[in-house]
């Protein structure tokens, strides 16, 4: 049979055996493209992403003293420095624009998607900021702290009192919204592209995400070295404080702290981390066209972790995401492909798609559930190394029971109550799981 004609505008390659049926990963394609199936396998890794998150903020918004000021702690950053999380950041963000592109088929409504993207990420980030302002006490007399966050605008602003004027993880919201924003707007043209160029345009992007770096790197002030410059804000004393620097009254009352404005444009704004969005867009054309035939992970896993290797030796602009983003896109492009060849890893078991699913609210809620755990059981007491693992291992389990809570009681009810049905979504039996996902943003 002939290959079913996919959204993107390309048809999937034809191959035919000998009696002229169609060859078995033909029909896996054209089923792909007519029903979008679910991909658990990219469900079940949006934990890894998030816990890569998480054990980044473990080691910096937990102030436990005197353990990080100590040699100790100095060593096990260089191990995990900040780039640790930002590997999860950028995951998350190629995994949204696959993800979109997957799910939003020919005739489907612009309006609706937009609808189904606010409600699928405001609830639960208002959820985790009303915690962060009881936990943490926020002054609500200061509507410039935390207005902005709110409404998921403060990453536009080049300033540490804005960007990190409340729940501190959520700003990548904002690049979030821009990303679902621009999607209807672009998809005319990702459709334009022709199957057999997919690929070099997203070459050409890769091209460009460097190029836009290496013109913060020159033009933009900021530091130029390649060190990892990367650490929590330390106060004076033995004694551990009550609040994390980000949560803390003192933070809240400056009415301006200025960041680098170089690794604010590589890193935080939301235009400069739009390219990465359609890069896993591109990728969702690849595989949904047949394009992208490789189902081995272990190469690209590599090529991952030899570019994360590379950090080390590179200027921040670059740390962040740019030398991550072509392994992360093969990586999300294989285990669709996995999904589609019925190669069912670790990362497709009901529990991993269990832990995928909660793994947004995992990422807004753990930085509340750890200014909670300082004020009640960290502030004012010193704890070594041992402490500090205890109290990393408290608030994960915290923060995941609050994330799994939010997912059932919140999030789930709200998108099968108001979402709807999109046009020509399958019935339930073929319903794909990952059908709602968004991406944890996170640090």
């Amino acid at each position: 049979m002939t290959a079913s004609r996919s959204v993107g505008g390309g048809s999937a390659e034809r191959s035919r055996t000998g009696n002229g049926s169609a060859s078995s990963p033909e029909r896996s394609v054209a089923e792909a493209a007519r029903t979008r199936p679910a991909l658990p396998s990219l469900t079940g890794a949006r934990w890894w992403a998030a816990f890569a998150v998480f054990l980044l903020h473990a080691l910096v918004f937990l102030p436990v003293y005197p353990f990080q000021k100590s040699e100790l702690f100095r060593q096990l950053h260089q191990v995990m420095p900040m780039q640790l999380g930002a590997a999860g950041v950028t995951f998350f963000f190629v995994l949204s624009g696959f993800i979109i592109y997957w799910s939003f088929r020919p005739g489907s409504s612009v309006r609706r998607f937009y609808w189904r993207r606010v409600l699928k990420i405001y609830p639960t980030h208002l959820v985790a900021a009303v915690a962060f302002v009881l936990v943490a006490s926020v002054p609500l007399t200061r509507p410039v702290v935390w207005a902005p966050n709110l409404a998921l605008v403060h990453t536009w602003v080049p300033k540490w009192s804005t960007v990190g004027g409340l729940n501190v993880p959520s700003w990548s919201l904002g690049a979030e919204m821009l990303f679902y924003l621009c999607f209807p707007l672009a998809l005319p043209l990702v459709r334009r592209v022709r199957g057999e160029r997919v690929l070099w345009v997203l070459a050409g992007l890769l091209v460009a995400i460097v190029a836009l770096h290496t013109a913060y790197y020159l033009g933009a002030p900021g530091p130029k070295g390649i060190e990892n410059a990367f650490a929590p804000r330390l106060v004076p004393g033995e004694a551990s404080p009550f609040f994390e620097l980000h949560a803390s009254p003192a933070w809240f009352a400056q009415p301006d702290i200025p960041v680098a404005q170089s690794y604010w444009l590589s890193y935080i704004f939301p235009l400069s981390r739009l390219p990465e969005f359609f890069l896993g867009v591109l990728a969702a054309r690849l595989v949904l066209e047949g394009r992208w035939r490789n189902t081995r992970l272990a190469p690209p896993l590599l090529a991952l972790a030899v570019a994360y290797a590379a950090t080390w030796v590179v200027p921040v602009n670059y740390k962040m995401s740019a030398l991550l983003l072509a392994p992360m896109t093969a990586v999300v492009a294989t285990l669709a492909a996995r999904d589609l060849a019925g190669i069912r890893g670790v990362n497709a078991s009901p529990r991993m798609v269990w832990f995928g699913n909660i793994s947004f609210a995992f990422y807004l809620i753990q930085f509340p559930v750890m200014v909670l755990v300082t004020r009640l059981f960290i502030g004012g007491r010193q704890f070594g190394p041992v402490g500090w693992l205890g109290f990393a291992a408290l608030c994960l389990v915290l923060s995941t029971a609050a994330a799994a809570a939010i997912y059932h009681w919140v999030d789930a009810p709200l998108m099968r109550r108001f979402a709807g049905r999109r046009t020509g979504e399958p019935a339930r039996a073929t319903r794909t799981p990952v059908r709602g996902i968004s991406t944890p943003a996170a640090l």
